[in-house]
């Protein structure tokens, strides 16, 4: 069963625009964003890709580390690891990029280990590496970014009362996305993968709303 208190590492065969291999444990203390797209992938064009470069330019890198992890789930011919590295240096992304292990059938590793549908998917983890949010299609600029600011405002060794604390205020001050339901965030459209996973918001049993 996926436990969102110890989710597990982002397996990679490489990384663009990182000087070493990055890994959710070595950046426990930070609040981390990943994610998970495909580089033909329309929705992460237009949305999932220009979203984690507007969070890269307006947060801190001390504080919070935006990830993407290239997720090919088809065309595998097209979407080579060559492909992706002239792909990051045309359209400039600024921000460090894994290339998801894939598994013996091809699909990558994290999409069977986060239940991920499709492309974008967002992953939101705390200051102590605990799973709070999962998105998959477009997530709220304004909704996301106050959601970032009240993990920042946690401390790195918080315990799960100031956790759902914060959680709390931040639900009476936020309105809920329109198909956001008892906490269920799932933004469409995206690049579906074959498998059929809900959305989830793993808060500490305070959703929004």
């Amino acid at each position: 069963m996926f436990d969102p208190e110890n989710p597990p590492e982002l397996e990679t065969t490489g990384w663009i625009n990182a000087d070493a291999p990055l890994t959710l444990k070595a950046l426990r203390g930070k609040v981390v964003v990943v994610v998970a797209f495909q580089m033909l992938c329309p929705a992460c064009l237009e949305h999932g890709l220009p979203q984690a470069k507007r969070l890269a330019q307006k947060f801190n890198p001390d504080e919070v580390v935006i990830v993407g992890l290239h997720t090919v789930f088809e065309h595998h011919a097209v979407m080579s690891p060559a492909a992706l590295q002239v792909f990051m240096a045309e359209f400039k992304w600024p921000f460090p990029v894994g290339i998801a292990a894939a598994g013996p059938d091809g699909i990558p590793k994290a999409m069977a280990a986060y239940q991920m549908q499709g492309t974008p998917t967002l992953l939101l983890f705390d200051r102590a590496g605990r799973l709070r949010r999962h998105y998959f299609g477009r997530p709220d600029d304004m909704q996301l970014a106050a959601e970032i600011m009240g993990l920042a405002i946690e401390d790195a060794n918080s315990p799960r009362e100031q956790a759902a604390g914060i959680e709390h205020k931040m639900g009476r001050a936020l309105r809920s996305p329109e198909h956001a339901h008892h906490g269920e965030h799932v933004h469409g459209p995206g690049c579906n993968h074959d498998h059929d996973h809900a959305g989830h918001d793993h808060s500490h049993g305070h959703a929004h709303g």
